[in-house]
């Protein structure tokens, strides 16, 4: 085996479920290369150093230009807010580093352009964290449709609803501020990748993008509570596709429909486990959606279990991709989803908040 050393920047919420997926990938999936938790870099010299102790990494700084340059650094894992993803990701291309980047990529389309051309030009191994795409009913799902189970895919209804910021009365937090925060920067990349992955690219969209409380306390909100919108795919199909940090009730809301001439499919996150397809099959009285339960014979589940529908979990989705990101280092060949998937997600973002401020349709490409 031979081992590589990881550096984490940011050690909160993901970067904790980072450090947690690297201390254990290569004991569920036999990876080739073997992870060394050897640098977190957080925002103070205090917390670093309490992340080193409670993640197990060698050492801890709160610079991150010490973990990217330091030769002992051998991938870099950007868990950091996103307007910091640029400068360091441009910094680990140009001394050839593999860059595992949370989403969404970059704070602007600009950021994920320049980001994407650095990887490009380095040809460094790059990744991006869409999470949600690789649970194995996820995987399942994009299997089927691709092997035309349901047919010719006619529409597509996807959201990503979370009910975090339902309450008005809820003090303003630095999620109030800047469009990156709002739900358009946060949420709706998930479920926008989700409809990429399952049905392909998007070409045109119509968008309402709107904040619904405008005060938090004494703070003016600056950015988006939720937004939808129509569109159409590249392949012809319609679609529908709504994002929420105020709905009510939803805690992990990000659920799909998929129509096609001979079936369709259901999915809701936050019944992971599960996955819904009807198929035109057999006499019409006995027709009717089937819940399938994940099992060993879907992707990626059997390294954590050996029966079929006892589930995998929230981490475990982090456990995937960084088994994605390992092989793909040790294979030297880039594992979707890439930064060029990331740029094309922060693309559809910027269409749809510019189609929202014009109150019109408008093509993707353009942007």
């Amino acid at each position: 085996m031979t081992e590589i050393g990881i550096g984490i920047i940011g050690g909160g919420y993901m970067g904790k479920a980072h450090a947690a997926a690297y201390g254990s990938v290569g004991t569920l999936f036999d990876t080739a290369l073997r992870p060394r938790l050897e640098m977190v870099c957080a925002a103070s010299e205090v917390s670093a150093a309490k992340y080193q102790k409670a993640f197990g990494f060698a050492r801890g700084t709160a610079d991150w230009r010490v973990l990217v340059h330091d030769p002992k650094v051998e991938a870099v894992i950007i868990a950091s807010p996103q307007d910091t993803h640029r400068e360091i990701a441009l910094a680990a291309f140009a001394l050839g580093k593999p860059v595992f980047c949370e989403k969404p990529l970059g704070a602007t389309l600009a950021d994920s352009i320049a980001m994407t051309e650095a990887a490009n030009a380095s040809g460094a191994i790059n990744m991006v964290g869409f999470n949600y795409i690789r649970t194995p009913a996820a995987q399942y799902a994009r299997q089927l449709v691709a092997e035309g189970r349901i047919g010719d895919v006619t529409w597509f209804r996807g959201e990503h609803t979370e009910d975090f910021f339902a309450d008005p009365a809820l003090p303003a937090t630095w999620r109030c501020q800047g469009m990156g925060n709002g739900t358009m920067g946060d949420l709706a990349p998930h479920m926008i990748n989700g409809a990429r992955a399952l049905i392909g690219p998007i070409t045109a969209l119509c968008a309402q993008v709107e904040t619904v409380h405008a005060k938090r306390g004494n703070m003016d909100v600056t950015n988006d509570d939720q937004a939808q919108f129509m569109c159409r795919f590249e392949n012809g199909a319609q679609g529908h596709l709504f994002f929420s940090r105020i709905a009510t009730g939803r805690k992990m809301g990000y659920a799909y429909e998929i129509h096609g001439t001979k079936g369709a499919i259901q999915f809701d996150q936050e019944d992971q486990n599960a996955l819904h397809l009807y198929t035109m099959d057999g006499p019409e009285a006995e027709r009717g959606f089937r819940k399938i339960l994940t099992g060993p014979a879907h992707p990626d589940y059997l390294p954590f279990c050996q029966g079929p529908g006892h589930g995998t979990g929230y981490q475990d989705q982090i456990i995937i991709e960084a088994k994605d990101f390992l092989t793909a280092i040790a294979t030297n060949t880039n594992i979707w989803p890439t930064f060029e998937e990331g740029l094309e997600v922060n693309r559809v973002v910027t269409a749809a908040i510019a189609s929202s401020e014009k109150q019109t349709w408008v093509n993707v490409s353009d942007y």
